[in-house]
């Protein structure tokens, strides 16, 4: 009986390593009349043994996207672009404003609340996620000058 519990959690193990990143509530913010530029927001979680980095995110709705942080300089919130934003093992990284996001620059056209727009992730590993996020009305935090 034993074996079996073994051969059981083992195979939860690998189903759990397999799994990689999955992406819980991302979303786009909407963009205000004659800004070019936006952001994506979302929760990564690492079901994996292994840590991992999010290297590069593309869409087709803009002319470049980055990667991005807010850090304080001589205490003053500026965004940054970043080479990659780390996720630990079993562990998870919220892109969210005022922290790590995606930068949506030069955008195609405006962002408008209820549109979806696709956006492709790029890992260390070269593992690629595709996700549709919703884009919702703009709140309060962060603002989308680029510095």
């Amino acid at each position: 009986m034993k074996k079996i519990v073994v051969v059981i959690l083992m195979g939860f193990a690998f189903v759990a390593n397999a799994m990689g990143i999955m992406i819980n509530d991302g979303y786009a913010r909407e963009t205000p009349p004659g800004a070019i530029n936006s952001a994506a927001f979302m929760m990564l979680h690492n079901h994996s043994s292994e840590a991992r980095v999010l290297v590069k995110a593309e869409s087709s709705v803009a002319k470049h996207v980055e990667l991005h942080n807010h850090v304080n300089d001589n205490g003053k919130m500026m965004m940054r672009k970043v080479d990659g934003i780390a996720v630990t093992a079993m562990g998870m990284t919220n892109l969210q404003p005022g922290g790590y996001h995606i930068m949506l620059l030069g955008l195609k056209h405006p962002l408008k609340s209820g549109e979806k727009i696709e956006i492709t992730l790029t890992f260390d590993n070269g593992s690629t996620q595709s996700l549709t996020v919703p884009v919702k009305a703009m709140g309060g935090g962060m603002t989308m000058h680029h510095h």
